[in-house]
């Protein structure tokens, strides 16, 4: 089962897809969407990646943080961000270690689950119940800000 509602959300350092080392604490103070899915470049992560990156005016209008965790190593970020034209960062989760603090391991892969970080750390959304091409609108509606 994925952390819950009410969780503080278990602190992270690690690379995103262009080396930038990124800790969830460099975010306090807003709200951060930590999204986690199985692997770069495949149907259903693709969707969720662009509706992520199409939604993205609307999240920075609200100031809110998007970051995606996947197994994937920096590479694989960069090849898949360059193809699609993500506008936010990766996290390069190689050693799994975030993706078991969140309890989202689904056995070498990162299971497709979203969390809603608010400013003060803790997890205020959890999403299990993805819909690839719309899920960057389903979070900003449960965001409602």
């Amino acid at each position: 089962m994925p952390l819950a509602i009410g969780t503080d959300a278990p602190a992270f350092t690690a690379k995103d897809t262009n080396g930038n080392t990124v800790s969830l604490s460099d975010f306090k103070g807003k709200t951060v969407v930590l999204y986690f899915y199985p692997k770069d470049d495949t149907p259903g992560c693709t969707k969720q990646a662009c509706s992520f990156r199409d939604a993205q005016p609307e999240y920075k209008g609200k100031d809110v943080v998007v970051l995606g965790v996947s197994a994937d190593d920096e590479a694989s970020h960069q090849a898949f961000t360059q193809k699609y034209s993500l506008n936010f960062p990766l996290i390069a989760d190689t050693n799994q270690s975030i993706i078991k603090a969140y309890d989202v391991d689904g056995g070498g892969y990162a299971k497709r689950v979203t969390f809603v970080i608010d400013g003060n750390g803790k997890i205020t959304h959890v999403d299990s119940s993805v819909n690839t091409a719309t899920h960057a609108n389903d979070v900003l509606a449960a965001l409602a800000m």
